[in-house]
């Protein structure tokens, strides 16, 4: 057992396991899959139905708007919730999603896509085949959440809302965004 442990082939290998372990640790960061971050930020109050067409021209609403809404489908991981993109009276846009709960997991991030929302493993991977823009780094797997959209983002065609995995390319679930009835 001394000599092989003395042996420099011993001393290579136990190196590259090692450096191979930590690799993948960082990679697939396991111990993600039993901790969770929870937020819990105040979302906007909005009113059930969308707001009155009879109003003046040119006046904002007294307060914001609903201007899409849909529950979240699993795909990856499981995911429940909602999300919403709400009008605020000065014309800014924000995606709010309420009461998100999914698996916590590596570079996930909040995606706003032109892709339509399909249950199962059809829908797990096609979030990047078309247009989406990226709202930022999902502040927690658990709770209420806001993410500003900004000015410059048309959304026109983004129909729903993906958990996106970005080191592995798939999504942890996703929400059609239809607008009110």
């Amino acid at each position: 057992m001394t000599r092989l442990l003395r042996a420099p082939l011993t001393w290579v290998v136990v190196a590259i396991l090692a450096a191979g372990s930590a690799f993948g640790l960082y990679w697939f960061q396991p111990w993600r899959l039993v901790t969770d971050a929870e937020v819990d930020e105040a979302l906007s109050s909005v009113a059930a139905t969308p707001a009155p067409t009879g109003s003046a021209p040119g006046a904002a609403p007294a307060g914001p708007v609903l201007v899409g809404q849909g529950d979240f489908v699993t795909h990856e991981h499981d995911t429940s919730g909602s999300a919403r993109i709400v009008r605020t009276p000065d014309g800014r846009h924000r995606l709010e999603l309420v009461g998100l709960a999914t698996s916590n997991g590596p570079d996930l991030r909040v995606w706003l896509t032109d892709q339509p929302v399909r249950s199962g493993t059809a829908g797990w991977w096609v979030f990047d085949d078309g247009r989406w823009v990226e709202l930022g780094r999902l502040k927690g797997n658990r709770g209420d959440q806001g993410y500003d959209i900004p000015a410059d983002v048309d959304l026109t065609g983004l129909t729903s809302v993906s958990i996106w995995c970005k080191r592995f390319a798939v999504s942890f679930g996703a929400a059609p965004l239809t607008p009110p009835r």
